[in-house]
């Protein structure tokens, strides 16, 4: 009887301990993630030509996103500067049926005439006034010659690839993906996009 006692004493002691393991085990993604919250702040380019900036950018790669859940491949954005200095912003990309999906919107730079900072807004326009209606559109890495470009937000939620042809070489686009990987971003998120 005293065997059978010790026994299941210890049977319970190594059950609270594998679940104690396991329950810790657990909370340790958590404690990954609450390091990822502590990234330093985001850093957009120092300037951008707005003018050299505009026309036709086809997406290589993104992150996964709510807005462009449907699209399927041929995502392009074309971008061109309104009277008012604002820019007129046209996404469009192929949805499963092979039908095009377009979005058209309004950016704004914050700051300067050279901020690498904008806001973009696919909202009506009588609804511009509400602060939540505009999101962080940040050119966070631009190649000299305005070929290959990165853009994300302050959280890195978003992420977009752009390119000024529908396929980009290896070698600017691995030396993009090292700059992005040293920014704190997830490489292992982004999708590629189907351009041909």
């Amino acid at each position: 009887m005293r065997i059978l006692k010790v026994a299941s004493r210890t049977l319970l002691a190594c059950m609270t301990a594998g679940l104690l393991l396991l329950f810790f085990s657990a909370l340790r993604p958590v404690h990954a993630a609450g390091v990822a919250a502590e990234l330093p702040p985001l850093r957009s380019i120092a300037a951008v030509d707005l003018p050299r900036y505009m026309g036709t950018w086809y997406e290589i790669a993104r992150y996964p996103n709510r807005f462009q859940k449907k699209c399927v491949g041929f995502t392009q954005a074309f971008y061109s500067i309104l009277s008012d200095g604002s820019v007129q912003v046209i996404n469009q990309c192929r949805l499963a049926d092979g039908s095009s999906d377009r979005a058209i919107g309004q950016a704004r730079q914050l700051g300067d005439a050279a901020s690498p900072r904008l806001q973009v807004r696919f909202a009506p326009a009588w609804l511009s006034f509400i602060p939540l209606v505009w999101g962080n559109y940040w050119v966070i890495d631009l190649d000299p010659g305005y070929q290959l470009v990165a853009v994300s937000e302050p959280k890195r939620e978003y992420l977009w690839i752009l390119a000024r042809k529908p396929a980009v070489d290896p070698a600017p686009l691995q030396a993009l993906l090292a700059r992005l990987q040293a920014q704190g971003f997830d490489l292992q998120k982004l999708q590629s996009t189907q351009q041909q």
